[in-house]
C-alpha cells in the first residue's frame, strides 16, 4: 500500500520533487529526487550488525546507470548493462565526498547509498540529483547523520551566474562548478572552467551556497514528516592508560622522525618504532589499539606543529616542494613528460591518433565521443608498497579526471587539429597531490608532441589544519603525511590567465567561504612559479608533430559523392586503405580525414578520393592509362573508376588503320576531354594533344553542342564505371553505341 508524500520548491526555473513512501519500502530511507523530466530514486540502507574489525566508517556509495532511463539499449552481445561507467563512478564520488564527513566516524555498521537513474532527459544532471537524494534518503532513516545537504550546478554565461543549467547550455558556460554545503558551511565542490578568473570563484561559491539554503529547507520538511528516530553514535573511550604509555614511549623519538624529509626513511623508522611498541606493550593491549594509539598520537603531534607555523621537513607554509621537469625523455612515444615535486614523481605520454579512435560513451549525457582522454596509473611501487595489481579503482579514475578537466580547456579545436588525443600519466612515486602532478606532466607532454595547446597549464594541492578557537593555518603545496593528518585537500589547476579545474574535499562538518577565499588566493603564486619551471623546459608546443605520429589531411568532397568513395559494402573504401596504409574517415558533410604515418601514403589516398569524385571537365587533357581495345577505339582511364573512349580518328594526328598500331593496354596516354554525349559518356582525343590546329570530327562534332555537360556518375559500362557494368545486347563487330 502506497504511502506517497511529496514535497517541492522551485530551484532555478524548474521545481525539484521529492517524493517518498512509493516506493523501495524496505530500506531504511527512500526518496525519489525529480527536476525537469529526470528522476532518480536514492535509497539509504543500514546493517544490522557491526562490521567486524575495522576502525574506519563503513560507507559504500552506488550509482546506477540505466539506459532505459534516455530511451537507449545497451551495446555489447548480452545487451545490459555491465561494469560502471566511468561517469557513473564519477558520480559515486560526487555522492561519496559530501555525505561522508557527515557521517559520525565512530559508525561500524555498514550504510549503503543507492543512487538508481530512473529516468534521464538529457538536460538536467541527474548527478546533483543524487547528492540531495542522498541526503534526503539519510535524513529520513534512522541512521545518524549530520546533515541536511543539498548541491547544486553553478554556471558563468556572459557575465551572469546561473543556477543548474541545462547540459547543452554549458557548452557556452565559462564554468561548471558543483557546490555541496549544509546550512552552515561548503562541504564540497567539484568544477571545471574555460581560464575563469580566480575572483569569480568566490562569488560562484556563494551563488551556489545561497541556493541550497532553499532545497535544504525542503528536506527539512521531508524529514519532520516522514523521518524515523536516529540511533544513537557509539561512544569509543580512549584507554587513558595505553595513550599515557604510547606518548611516553615515543615523545622521545616521534617528533624527531616526523620531521624527517625522506618519505622513505621516515616510512622505514615509523614502520620500525611502531614494531618496537608492539613488543613492549604487546603483553598488556591488543596490537590493534596499540598501533591505533601511535597513529592518533603522531596524528596530534604533525597538527600541533602546523598550528604553530611548523612543517613536517621545516617548509615554510606557503612554499613549494622543489620541481625538476624534462620532456622528450622516451624516444618513439609521440610525446612524454617528466614532473616531479619533492618526492612525487610522475610520467605522462601523450599518443594521437585518428578520429576513429575516439572513445565511444555508452551512458545517458549528450555526449556521444571524446576525442581527449586522460588515464591515471598509480602502482603499489610508487609508494613503497607490495599490493595486487589490476583495474583502476575509484580513486585512479577520479584523478584521471580532475586532470583531464584540468587540460581540456587549452586543447586546439577539433576542426583545427584532427586527431584522437590520448594522455597516460604514470605515478612512479607519490608524496601528495599526484593529480596535480599529473596536471602539470599532462600539459608539457602535449607541447612535447607537438599538440597546438593555447598555453600551459599548472596545478597544486592545498591543505587545511584547524585548531581550537576558530584558529587554522593553510598549507602550499601538502605532502602525504599533512594530506593523511589534515582537514582538507583542495587541488585547483589552471593556466596564467585563470582557473580551469577545481576539486576540494574536507574532513570536517564544513568551511567557511572566508577561509576558501583565502585558500583560493594563496594557490595564485604557487601555481604561477611552477609554470614558471615549466616554462625553463619547454615554452611553448614544438612546431611539429613526432615523426612516429600519423599524419592527418583534410580534404571536402561533395556529399552526395560519399557513396562513390565508401562503395557498395564499402568495398572501394577498403581498397583505398588497403593500398595507401593509410585511415580514412568521412562524415556526413563532406569532410574526409586521412591518417598515414608519411606524406607519400596520404598524398596517394588524396589522389584517389579526388579522383573517385572530381568531374571530368571539356577541355582538361590528362595522363591515363588504357585499360581496353576495340577495333573502333580504346578505353583510358582518366581518373580513378572513370573512363573514356578515344576513337581511332583520334588517336594519332595521321589516319590509323589498326588501333594496336599505337596503343597497347596499360600505355599511359596524354589526352584531351573533347566532349560528353547524351548518355553521359566521355570522349577523349590524343590528336587534340598532339595537332595545333585541332577540328574534331565524326560524332565528335555533332556532339559538340553538349560540351559543357558534367559527367555523370550514374552511367556504367563505357560511360566510366567500370566496377558494374551493365548488361547489353551483343553489338555486331565495330560497333559501338553512341560512336561512329
Amino acid at each position: 500500500m502506497s504511502n506517497l508524500q511529496s514535497f517541492q520548491c522551485r530551484v532555478g526555473d524548474r521545481d525539484l520533487i521529492l517524493e517518498t513512501g512509493k516506493l523501495a519500502g524496505q530500506a531504511s530511507g527512500a526518496v525519489t529526487v525529480r527536476y525537469g523530466e529526470t528522476v532518480v530514486l536514492v535509497t539509504a540502507t543500514l546493517a544490522e550488525e557491526p562490521r567486524e574489525g575495522t576502525d574506519f566508517l563503513p560507507l559504500t556509495v552506488d550509482y546506477e546507470e540505466r539506459l532505459y532511463a534516455a530511451g537507449k539499449i545497451p551495446g555489447g552481445f548480452i545487451r545490459r548493462e555491465g561494469r560502471p561507467s566511468e561517469a557513473a563512478i564519477l558520480a559515486c564520488r560526487l555522492v561519496d565526498r559530501p555525505i561522508r564527513p557527515l557521517l559520525p566516524k565512530e559508525w561500524r555498521r555498514d550504510i549503503q547509498v543507492v543512487a538508481t537513474v530512473l529516468s534521464a532527459d538529457q538536460e538536467n544532471d541527474p548527478d546533483v540529483m543524487a547528492v540531495i537524494g542522498a541526503s534526503a534518503a539519510l535524513g529520513i532513516s534512522e541512521i545518524p547523520f549530520a546533515g541536511p545537504l543539498s548541491a547544486v550546478h553553478v554556471g558563468y554565461v556572459n557575465g551572469e551566474m546561473v543556477l543548474n543549467p541545462k547540459l547543452a547550455e554549458l557548452e557556452n558556460s565559462q564554468l561548471d562548478l558543483v557546490v555541496a554545503s549544509t546550512r552552515e558551511a561548503i562541504v564540497m565542490l567539484e568544477a571545471g572552467a574555460k581560464e575563469v578568473p580566480e575572483d569569480i570563484l568566490p562569488r560562484a561559491i556563494q551563488f551556489g551556497f545561497e541556493a541550497n539554503q532553499e532545497i535544504i529547507r525542503l528536506q527539512e520538511q521531508v524529514q519532520q514528516a516522514c523521518g524515523k528516530p536516529k540511533l544513537e553514535v557509539p561512544v569509543l573511550e580512549a584507554n587513558l592508560e595505553l595513550v599515557s604509555a604510547v606518548a611516553l614511549a615515543t615523545d622521545g623519538e616521534l617528533p624527531a622522525l616526523l620531521a624527517e624529509a625522506d618519505k622513505s626513511i621516515r616510512e622505514r623508522k615509523l614502520a620500525g618504532l611502531k614494531r618496537q611498541l608492539v613488543a613492549d606493550l604487546g603483553e598488556t593491549y591488543a596490537a590493534e589499539d596499540i598501533l591505533a594509539a601511535f597513529e592518533a598520537r603522531a596524528k596530534a603531534e604533525v597538527r600541533k606543529n602546523i598550528l604553530a607555523g611548523k612543517r613536517l621537513n621545516g617548509r615554510p607554509l606557503d612554499e613549494v616542494r622543489p620541481i625538476s621537469v624534462e620532456v622528450g625523455l622516451l624516444p618513439r612515444t609521440h610525446g612524454s613528460a617528466l614532473f616531479s615535486r619533492g618526492q612525487t614523481q610522475v610520467l605522462t605520454i601523450a599518443t594521437l591518433g585518428s578520429t576513429r579512435q575516439e572513445q565511444q560513451l555508452d551512458g545517458l549525457g549528450i555526449e556521444e565521443a571524446k576525442r581527449f582522454i586522460h588515464h591515471y596509473n598509480f602502482p603499489p611501487f610508487s609508494s613503497g608498497e607490495v599490493k595486487r595489481l589490476g583495474s583502476p579503482g575509484r580513486r585512479e579514475i577520479g584523478h584521471g579526471a580532475l586532470a583531464e578537466r584540468a587540460l581540456v580547456p587549452v586543447l586546439p579545436a577539433d576542426a583545427d587539429f584532427p586527431y584522437t588525443i590520448r594522455l597516460v600519466s604514470e605515478v612512479l612515486s607519490s608524496s601528495g597531490s599526484t593529480s596535480m602532478a599529473s596536471v602539470c606532466a599532462g600539459s608539457l607532454s602535449l607541447m612535447d608532441a607537438g599538440i597546438p595547446i593555447k598555453t600551459a597549464v599548472s596545478g597544486v594541492a592545498m591543505g587545511l589544519v584547524t585548531g581550537e578557537n576558530d584558529e587554522y593555518q593553510v598549507l602550499t603545496d601538502i605532502e602525504g603525511l599533512e594530506d593523511a593528518y589534515g582537514d582538507m585537500d583542495f587541488k585547483i589547476a589552471g593556466t596564467r590567465d585563470g582557473v580551469t579545474a577545481v576539486q576540494m574535499d574536507i574532513k570536517l562538518k564544513g568551511v567557511s567561504l572566508e577561509t576558501l577565499e583565502k585558500i583560493i588566493a594563496q594557490s595564485h603564486p604557487a601555481r604561477m612559479s611552477i609554470l614558471d619551471k615549466m616554462n625553463e623546459a619547454i615554452s611553448a608546443s614544438r612546431p611539429e608533430i613526432s615523426k612516429y605520429a600519423p599524419r592527418m589531411y583534410k580534404l571536402t568532397i561533395d556529399p552526395e559523392k560519399i557513396g562513390s568513395v565508401i562503395g557498395t559494402g564499402g568495398k572501394t573504401i577498403r581498397s583505398i586503405i588497403e593500398q595507401t596504409k593509410t585511415t580514412i574517415d568521412i562524415d556526413d558533410s563532406g569532410t574526409v580525414l586521412i591518417g598515414a604515418v608519411n606524406e607519400e601514403a596520404a598524398q596517394k589516398a588524396i589522389n584517389i578520393i579526388e579522383g573517385l569524385t572530381k568531374e571530368v571537365e571539356i577541355g582538361t587533357i590528362y595522363t591515363g592509362k588504357v585499360t581496353r581495345i576495340f577495333d573502333f577505339g580504346a578505353m583510358v582511364e582518366i581518373l580513378p573508376g572513370k573512363e573514356g573512349l578515344v576513337h581511332i580518328s583520334e588517336l594519332a594526328e595521321y589516319r590509323v588503320g589498326k588501333v594496336e598500331d599505337v596503343v597497347k593496354i596499360g600505355d599511359e596516354v596524354t589526352v584531351k576531354a573533347i566532349n560528353i554525349d547524351n548518355m553521359g559518356r566521355v570522349n577523349l582525343s590524343r590528336r587534340a594533344v598532339l595537332e595545333k590546329d585541332y577540328q574534331p570530327s565524326g560524332a565528335q562534332a555533332r556532339d559538340s553542342s553538349r560540351s559543357g555537360r558534367p559527367f555523370r556518375r550514374d552511367r556504367d559500362s563505357y560511360s566510366g564505371r567500370r566496377d558494374q557494368p551493365r548488361r547489353r545486347p551483343p553489338l555486331a563487330r565495330g560497333t559501338f553505341r553512341g560512336h561512329e
